[in-house]
């Protein structure tokens, strides 16, 4: 943490370590002085009273504003670091090659629960500063009891068990907030329907708004319940060592006190321990609520730990990935199980995807298309079997080198509220967003009329925040496809069922307008084009249909032979030609 802020800004970290352990160093000071200027007043000797008076009054005024300095340097320090803090999480969720990590439920209340903490680095690191202080005031004190009576180092040693009671309180909290993380995640998914736009529509024709908060209330309810359980156990176990302490406390100072009255101890060393005590209990409820931060930044370490050997790849690939491809990808045998299911997702699929042709990938929903897509994209690693690229295997590829060969528009794409030539150029960074790869891929895209609908053409921005224009389902999904479309020559492109918003008449549009091009760079490159739809008007047209079935591919063909069969894709062609008489 210290190293954080050390990389942070040098300058600040030694400014708040100076004035931290000065202040720190000077309230221990002041107790001696205060002693010496006692004995000085006793003893009428006014002028080292009037110095030992002067000295104690500059150690004061350390003691008080001094930490206020070392406040405003740490706290920009804690900003910082926080800063730090969230970038490193957002590396993390976003480093690995593939995503089953966020397919994880530990993973996810890891992610949760640093969310949620993730506040409390500024206070970690005041913590340690202060801590460091503070050692070296214990330290002080230790040395001047000591000089007093031996018996007095019993008092610091008293602390012991207020400490390990406290460390014993924080464990506590810390598995009571891991314990109700998905309870947590749970709660905070209720709230952001209940208050955002998705989900405003459905919430008020179904009546569900009550609904919905009667569930947040009670999920809240019983986290809450359960942390002030919890906080309550941690209250007592503080509080019995406490006890122990404030019993040492008292007997220091009537040791003192005893041998002043008998002459064997001056009044000033009575005023220092008295003093010196009361530092102690100080020092003991400061150690407290500092072990109680640091355990819980210590948590947050644990659990980003935790985090980074979770999206840890094994054996990235370190291969280039072919400039272009002559006979195309292959699977064999693949197959590939989610974390914690109880059957494969994809079970000993075998096709090929011929170089240079356009692919559709039919199915009903579940059977496992999407995920044929992702193994595809690199997003997960097969179960089993191998995935080849001509005749490399794409485990050895560089994943950053392959995912530029690749673009994608995912059924679910992600809405982008950013100006249109950002959330249609993202697709291309390399194109740094000029005017024209934009317009070129909305083009493609078929999306002509979803510009000239902006009012301030590219620089638009969308969504409904600020001066926002909000799109239709299917303009946003134009946007999406348009974004997948800026990659020039990709040797993959992935439409997985990217048009489901669009009317029957405009996706087939689009497609043949687009296959028309793609065909051509096919022939070049060798590129494939993968189409994932439920439409068998568009998926006619491509080269190769693959059926898929429970996971499993169970036929292969072109879209005349596949319906002159008995097969899967015959009976789907019939279902959905009834659908429309």
């Amino acid at each position: 943490m210290l190293a954080t802020a050390w990389r942070m800004h040098r300058g600040k970290t030694v400014t708040a370590l100076f004035f931290v352990v000065a202040g720190a160093s000077a309230a221990p000071l002041l107790a001696l002085v205060l002693g010496r200027m006692t004995d000085a007043v006793v003893a009428g000797d006014k002028g080292t009273a009037l110095l030992a008076g002067l000295v104690a009054g500059v150690l004061a005024f350390a003691t008080v504003t001094f930490g206020h300095f070392a406040h405003l340097a740490y706290f920009e320090l804690a900003e910082l670091a926080e800063l730090d803090f969230d970038q490193q999480l957002i590396a993390l969720s976003n480093g690995s090659v593939g995503i089953t990590h966020h397919e994880q439920a530990a993973t996810s209340d890891t992610v949760t629960v640093l969310q949620r903490e993730i506040r409390q680095f500024g206070r970690g690191l005041e913590a340690l500063l202060n801590g460091l202080g503070l050692v070296i005031a214990v330290g002080i004190t230790v040395v001047l009891l000591v000089r007093m009576h031996p018996l007095l180092l019993l008092l610091p040693l008293a602390a012991v068990p207020s400490l390990y009671l406290s460390r014993r309180a924080e464990h506590l909290v810390d598995a009571a907030k891991t314990d109700t993380a998905q309870t947590t995640r749970t709660a905070l998914h209720l709230f952001n329907l209940t208050t955002q736009l998705p989900a405003a529509s459905e919430l008020r024709v179904f009546g569900l708004a009550d609904e919905l908060r009667r569930r947040h209330a009670g999920l809240w309810s019983d986290v809450t319940a359960r942390l002030f359980r919890t906080d309550l156990r941690a209250a007592v176990l503080r509080t019995a060592g406490q006890v122990t302490f404030a019993l040492a406390y008292v007997g220091s100072v009537l040791l003192l006190v005893r041998a002043a009255v008998a002459g064997q101890r001056g009044v000033g060393d009575v005023i220092l321990v008295v003093v010196l005590a009361a530092q102690i209990n100080q020092q003991v409820t400061a150690t407290v609520t500092l072990l109680r931060d640091l355990q819980r930044m210590a948590a947050l370490y644990r659990r980003m730990a935790q985090l980074r050997a979770a999206v840890q790849d094994a054996d990235p690939g370190d291969l280039p990935p072919p400039d272009r491809l002559r006979h195309g990808i292959a699977l064999r045998d693949v197959s590939f199980s989610y974390p914690g299911a109880d059957r494969p997702a994809l079970r000993d699929v075998t096709v090929t995807l011929p170089a240079g042709s356009t692919v559709a990938v039919v199915g009903e929903n579940g059977a496992g298309k999407s995920t044929l897509v992702k193994l595809l994209c690199g997003l997960y690693r097969p179960s089993s079997g191998r995935i080849l690229l001509d005749d490399e295997d794409l485990h050895r590829i560089r994943p950053d080198r392959w995912r530029e060969r690749i673009s994608v528009a995912f059924q679910d794409a992600v809405r982008y509220e950013f100006r249109t030539r950002h959330a249609v150029g993202i697709g291309d960074l390399d194109s740094g967003f000029a005017d024209q790869p934009v317009r070129d891929a909305l083009r493609l895209a078929r999306a002509d009329d979803v510009l000239r609908q902006l009012p301030d053409g590219l620089d638009t921005v969308l969504g409904k925040g600020g001066s926002g224009a909000e799109l239709s389902g299917g303009q946003w999904q134009k946007v999406a496809l348009a974004r997948a479309l800026a990659r020039p020559a990709p040797m993959l492109l992935v439409l997985d069922e990217p048009t489901t918003a669009m009317d029957p008449e405009a996706e087939l549009a689009m497609f043949e307008h687009y296959a028309q091009q793609a065909a051509r760079v096919g022939r070049q490159t060798g590129a494939i084009t993968l189409l994932v739809s439920h439409r068998f008007a568009t998926v006619r047209t491509a080269d190769l249909i693959i059926v898929v079935r429970d996971g499993r591919v169970v036929e292969a063909g072109d879209h005349a032979t596949l319906s002159a069969g008995s097969g899967p894709y015959a009976e789907l062609v019939a279902i959905n030609a009834r659908a429309y008489r």
